[in-house]
């Protein structure tokens, strides 16, 4: 195999801190505008800043005394590292020679002259920039799991009515169907009619029936997938969940109301803690005025507002929802606080769950302490992160990584039940 130059650009490092290792057999070129540009990402707090040091720690490490980043470090995946420091070439006329981009795309333009160099970037505009110069492109694929590849619709099993018969009345049924994946959905037909939906136990390998309950705050599922969802909430097996679909389909409003039933009524865990990341200023809070609690307060509204629709089910509705606010039971918290706590006996929903990268998933569910159970909600088909896609954000990586998992659960939710002007909107616009 001929050997390639790789060009890494610097979003590529914020997104995985160790992407110059998975280059084995080639060179890695870093030019000296990616180490700058890290070195002025260190100090932002959250996870962009743990990303870079990370990163910059693990270059340290590799050198450890041995080699030269000038002349190219050889690594023990057969790769070496090299970093670029000068630009021979002459700049097009159409490109500022101030902008650390272009700085960046002619690294890879004057090696491009001699070697096979491919420029690799979370950034498409970018990348784009970089077709039209004549060089060949990559985005960055590890973490990254196709999304249309997991999308699924709940499935159809046919059984003998006598089977059916037996789930019903025994509540679970011993079955051998190696397509049905752990903690998978399915709709029971004998042939002729659906007779039920059905859950698969994996590691029993039996399909069991939906968990029974009677209130969950005033919500009743509406359709198929709404049964599903909530059976996975409350079932106590299952400490991971992920709810993916657009918006108006309960993903969000579900989920709290079976918080609220294993909280306040059943007493399964300590206390809701709901956190949403906060990707339009930066995942940060530290603009807008007020403590911690008031600057939250704008992000995390959409809890508060199906907090109320919940609580409008009590007759008291005021009295229902000052109660639970004040109970002391219910914490909100940005994402960029949740890494260092331990976090048992919890019920943990993360809300906008695609706008979170792999590394962010994984530092959130690594909290989860005995006990806990993990609620991812999101759409992965409305992402605000600039340099994520449904393919490459942190729910669509989860939920591919743990299908295969007894202790997880995932459902998709197409239909959208908030309303009939919402659900036409989604249909037409």
């Amino acid at each position: 195999m001929k050997k390639k130059i790789f060009v890494l650009d610097t979003n590529v490092l914020v997104h995985d801190p160790e992407a110059f290792l998975q280059f084995p057999r080639h060179e890695v070129i870093l030019p000296v505008t990616v180490l700058e540009e890290l070195d002025n990402l260190k100090r932002i707090p959250g996870e962009v800043g743990k990303n870079v040091r990370l990163a910059i720690r693990t270059l340290c490490a590799l050198k450890n005394g041995k080699g030269d980043f000038h002349k190219g470090l050889s690594l023990k995946n057969g790769a070496t590292i090299r970093v670029v420091t000068e630009i021979k070439g002459k700049y097009p006329s159409f490109l500022n020679p101030d902008l650390n981009d272009n700085k960046i795309l002619m690294t890879a333009l004057d090696l491009a002259d001699k070697h096979r160099v491919v420029f690799v970037s979370k950034d498409l505009a970018l990348r784009i920039k970089a077709e039209a110069l004549g060089l060949e492109t990559e985005d960055y694929e590890r973490l990254k799991v196709s999304y249309e590849s997991i999308h699924r619709e709940c499935r159809s099993l046919t059984l003998e009515k006598r089977a059916i018969d037996m789930l019903f009345k025994e509540g679970e049924l011993e079955i051998e169907e190696e397509t049905v994946q752990p903690n998978e959905y399915v709709q029971l037909t004998d042939g002729y009619q659906t007779a039920c939906l059905a859950w698969y136990d994996g590691g029993r390998q039996k399909l069991k029936k939906l968990v029974p309950f009677t209130n969950l705050w005033g919500v009743k599922p509406r359709n198929l997938e709404q049964q599903c969802a909530v059976d996975a909430l409350l079932r106590e097996e299952i400490r991971l969940v992920t709810l993916v679909g657009p918006a108006g389909t309960g993903k969000t409003l579900l989920a709290l109301a079976a918080g609220l039933k294993k909280v306040f009524d059943d007493g399964t865990y300590r206390k809701i803690l709901v956190s949403r990341p906060i990707v339009p200023l930066g995942r940060d809070i530290g603009f807008l005025p007020g403590t911690k609690e008031e600057k939250l307060s704008h992000w995390m509204q959409p809890i508060f507002d199906n907090l109320e629709l919940l609580c409008a089910s009590h007759e008291e509705e005021s009295d229902t929802l000052n109660w639970v606010l004040e109970n002391k039971k219910i914490e909100m918290e940005a994402v960029t606080y949740i890494r260092g706590r331990s976090l048992p006996k919890m019920y943990f929903l993360i809300d906008e769950a695609q706008n979170l990268t792999p590394h962010e998933v994984k530092t959130i569910i690594s909290r989860a302490g005995e006990g806990t159970k993990v609620i991812l909600v999101g759409d992965p088909t409305q992402i605000d992160n600039p340099y994520l896609d449904k393919d490459s954000n942190g729910l669509t990586y989860a939920f591919a990584k743990f299908s295969d998992q007894n202790i997880s659960a995932s459902v998709f939710l197409d239909k959208t039940e908030r309303s009939e002007l919402a659900s036409l909107a989604a249909e037409l616009l």
